[in-house]
């Protein structure tokens, strides 16, 4: 973006109060889920380049590894995800809600194998960095439990 457009942004912020006064709180949400939407198209289209430029340099995802520290750590982890030719996993928001002030969002949603099979639900909170684009910050993931069944 040339310097024009942060002017702009950088004004519209100061003299609207800041991102929640610039976007109301449903445009905002709007603009997380096209974002996680993006983000889980990732994984489909098989680009890891631009899984990682939707994850924040400071970010922790928490993994059956331990936590992962930095965009670094987590893109060295999730890269094995996206070799080979077919996505193992894909993700939806489903809940999608941001904060008052308009810096921080949660999505979560259901994670699905090849087969549509519901394998996991994601959370993920995503916050509004200092060039505009939200990324994700801290992400965690829980496997969904078989109903158990009686004999």
């Amino acid at each position: 973006m040339k310097f024009g457009g942060w002017l702009t942004i950088g004004l519209t912020l100061l003299l609207s109060g800041g991102p929640a006064m610039a976007a109301t709180n449903l445009e905002l949400a709007d603009q997380v889920r096209a974002a996680e939407r993006a983000f889980a198209k990732t994984m489909a289209d098989r680009d890891l380049k631009a899984f990682e430029s939707y994850v924040s340099s400071e970010a922790l995802f928490f993994g059956s590894q331990g936590p992962l520290r930095g965009r670094e750590a987590v893109v060295g982890v999730w890269k094995r995800f996206y070799e080979g030719p077919a996505a193992p996993f894909s993700w939806e928001p489903e809940t999608v809600d941001v904060l008052d002030s308009g810096t921080l969002a949660l999505s979560s949603g259901p994670v699905h194998d090849p087969d549509g099979k519901l394998i996991n639900v994601f959370s993920s909170i995503w916050r509004l960095e200092s060039d505009g684009r939200w990324r994700v910050i801290f992400d965690k993931g829980c496997p969904v439990c078989e109903p158990e069944t009686k004999p």
